[in-house]
């Protein structure tokens, strides 16, 4: 049988040793934490994660500017045009950009964004009117986009390329029908008889229907006034389609006054600019960046679908 003393020396010793385990097992935590943050900063380094990609090479000499426009334009979005903006500044505040290039590849998007892309391009031009601002086409130049290219010098395309889509059109659901088959009331309480207005749960209201159309046909004429503005006496004045909404090929697009010419990148570097050297202004968000975006976006598209169910492009 075990002495007093010896009980209590041995429930010291398991506390003591108790105590020990906790505290490697903290720190064992901690130097894992430590290990896994370091780890981080080194990727971010590499990747850079936390903060935009700065430019991988500049040229010292006579070049062209490169700035890339990819994606449908929304704000925050693949299309966000506040980078392109930037990246157009950057083009050209150096000091030796012959030419500035804006590589387009989109269907179109936001009315608001585009033009504020089309502002800015304008804004620039004046600013610096000895360097010329080019638009070449990608795949695509539809709706917002062609919006935003008509603001260029010139406009080059592939002869395939699709160009034009001078239109605007608000779209939606409505779902009254499938609501009264499964036995859905919608009981909607409203402070100002508009308040609801084109709500996809309720029957359509032919006077919102109409102010919904004169919206759209307002925002309409602002797209056909900014691209005469911008292409003038290069469109062909008779073609009763040509603010009809329709797309067109690139080769049709010239003809029609749309585009000025077949071109890419690099032809319009060699041939037009007469600097071959091309320097990429792009200007890319980090990872996070693009996550944290992509995430804001969605909520607010859910957020805009469920307000107001239907969005205009």
């Amino acid at each position: 049988m075990q002495e007093p003393w010896e009980r209590q020396a041995l429930t010291d010793l398991l506390h003591a040793g108790i105590k020990e385990q906790r505290s490697a097992r903290r720190w064992g935590i901690f130097f894992k934490l430590l290990g896994f943050g370091v780890l981080l900063l080194v990727l971010a380094g590499v990747f850079g994660w936390f903060g935009p990609k700065e430019l991988d090479s500049v040229s010292t000499g006579p070049h062209t500017a490169l700035v890339r426009l990819d994606g449908e334009i929304a704000a925050g979005g693949e299309g966000d045009v506040l980078p392109v903006i930037d990246g157009l500044k950057a083009a050209f505040d150096d000091r030796n950009t012959k030419a500035v290039v804006l590589e387009v590849n989109s269907p179109g998007g936001s009315p608001v964004q585009a033009g504020q892309l089309n502002d800015a391009m304008r804004a620039l031009r004046k600013q610096h009117p000895k360097v010329p601002l080019y638009v070449v086409v990608g795949d695509i130049c539809a709706s917002g986009c062609y919006y935003a290219a008509v603001a260029a010098d010139k406009i080059f395309v592939d002869k395939a390329s699709i160009v034009g889509s001078i239109g605007v059109l608000m779209d939606g659901f409505g779902f009254t029908g499938a609501m009264d088959k499964v036995g859905v009331e919608r009981r909607l309480v409203t402070a100002g008889k508009n308040k609801g207005f084109m709500d996809p749960f309720s029957p359509m209201n032919p006077e919102q229907r109409g102010k919904a159309q004169a919206m759209v046909d307002e925002i309409h004429q602002q797209f056909i006034d900014t691209v005469k503005a911008g292409r003038g006496k290069k469109l062909v004045q008779d073609e009763p389609d040509l603010f009809s909404g329709l797309v067109w090929s690139g080769a049709t697009g010239i003809k029609l006054g749309l585009a000025d010419a077949l071109g890419s990148v690099d032809s319009v570097a060699r041939d037009v600019v007469k600097a071959e050297d091309v320097v990429d202004f792009t200007t890319q968000p980090s990872y996070l960046d693009r996550f944290a975006k992509r995430v804001g976006v969605s909520a607010a598209a859910h957020l805009g679908t469920q307000l107001f169910g239907y969005s205009v492009r």
